[in-house]
């Protein structure tokens, strides 16, 4: 069966549920003392210790396939999940038992007390309710934290990373060196961090002074709930412990779910071979910038990219016709998608010529497409024209930006995220050329 050809990680011991494991399977924090013992180093180069963490989650009922490994290859800045053997499509690859994860509704049933209406008037006051679930579990965290080794979960939160590359940890300068969209998503990133952060930490009654004010603190629990939970099917937003070490794919393996009991249970999606990084979806592909500034890396894999056309009002025909980050796109190959064509065709109709726009609009809507392809041949003169206007003076703006990144490299001690920068900033230059040469000849 399936839970036979689950094996311990190599240090675990071969033992039975230990005492440690039956005190952790409570959520309850008045379970522990109010001493707390070695806090978590959570400097930028402080060292992970997976180790002690695979020990902890065997201990704690863990499961997981003969060959499922954790590795990195830049020294242990960045750990991911890969198997060492063949995994048939179907193959159970982990299990992790209910009480391991942390859980945004468990945390708000615990820690939403009628004395949080401050520290919440905070957080409606700056429109910030669509957050609480990500709030309550920065609380959480920051109060296991509290507890240094008492905490359940110290073992998991000591292996976790420092350092991050994502927009959330990025400099003012940073933000200046990134194209348009790029530059609002990291805006937006930076918004949430600012409501959610030490303006109404500091008002929650059971934390200590010290934990209220540390800027660096506050900063890294909300990087570790912005990057490491996601959505379960019945909205609660969770972090499961060891499931967490699967990194992105645009053609993911991994295939998740949870029973009746709230237990996680992680599937092959198709043939994995040996020697392949295990990986979920962490988002859209076809969006790279987001990726980046939600999770801070930069995934070439992806078959397409946003085209970066962003006009000032997105109407409702707009939409209709197919505006949006993930049909705006730009394929790996050069070739536009019919989205993009119809916005470029759209945008000149409506100011040239009203009822050609009706019939673009009336043709879309009843599938006619040969009076659709009839309008985009009559006015493809001016759509292609529009389209390398946009294409140049994006390559222009990228050109600039990455040239401020440049000149500030020598100070990479402040700005050490300026090489993902200005590989980012690569990554859509060549996507820009690309569709260039393949619709223009250069």
């Amino acid at each position: 069966d399936a839970v036979a050809a689950f094996t311990p990680p190599p240090a675990a011991r071969c033992s039975s549920i230990s005492s440690r494991q039956r005190h952790y399977s409570t959520y309850n924090t008045d379970y522990y003392s109010e001493e707390t013992s070695t806090l978590i180093n959570i400097d930028e180069e402080a060292p992970r210790d997976i180790p002690s963490m695979e020990q902890w989650s065997y201990e704690m009922g863990a499961q997981r396939t003969d060959g499922f490994t954790l590795t990195s290859d830049d020294g242990g800045y960045n750990v991911y999940a890969m198997t060492t053997v063949h995994l048939p499509t179907g193959s159970p690859m982990l299990t992790i038992p209910e009480h391991m994860i942390l859980s945004s509704n468990k945390a708000m049933a615990e820690l939403r007390t009628s004395d949080m209406s401050e520290a919440e008037k905070i957080i409606k006051s700056v429109n910030a309710d669509s957050e609480f679930r990500q709030y309550y579990l920065m609380l959480k965290l920051l109060v296991e934290y509290e507890k240094g080794e008492s905490s359940p979960w110290y073992p998991w939160l000591n292996s976790l990373p420092r350092y991050y590359t994502n927009a959330a940890s990025m400099t003012p300068f940073c933000c200046l060196c990134l194209p348009s969209l790029m530059r609002k998503l990291t805006v937006q990133e930076r918004g949430y961090l600012q409501r959610l952060g030490v303006s109404s930490i500091k008002l929650v009654p059971y934390l200590n002074d010290d934990t209220k004010y540390d800027v660096d603190l506050c900063t890294w629990v909300y990087q570790i709930v912005y990057t490491r939970s996601f959505e379960s099917p019945d909205g609660d937003l969770k972090i499961v412990p060891l499931a967490d070490m699967f990194n992105h794919g645009a053609y993911p393996e991994v295939e998740s779910s949870y029973d009746e009991a709230g237990n996680y249970y992680a599937y092959t999606a198709y043939d994995v071979p040996a020697g392949t990084p295990l990986r979920m979806s962490y988002g859209d592909p076809t969006n790279p910038s987001f990726l980046f500034a939600r999770y801070g890396f930069l995934d070439e894999s992806t078959e397409a990219t946003f085209c970066k056309i962003i006009p000032e009002h997105i109407s409702k025909e707009m939409e209709e016709l197919g505006y949006a980050h993930n049909r705006m796109i730009f394929y790996k190959d050069g070739t536009v998608s019919e989205e993009v064509w119809d916005i470029l065709l759209f945008q000149h109709v409506s100011s040239t010529k009203i009822g050609d726009k009706r019939a673009l609009m009336e043709a879309h809507r009843t599938g006619d497409y040969a009076t659709k392809q009839m309008l985009h041949e009559k006015y493809y003169e001016y759509t292609s024209a529009a389209l390398l206007e946009h294409i140049e003076s994006f390559l222009e703006q990228l050109d600039k930006l990455s040239t401020k990144a440049g000149d500030r490299q020598r100070d990479l001690g402040d700005h050490p995220r300026l090489p993902l920068i200005l590989a980012h900033n690569e990554f859509v230059k060549n996507a820009f050329l690309t569709v260039r040469m393949q619709n223009f000849g250069y």
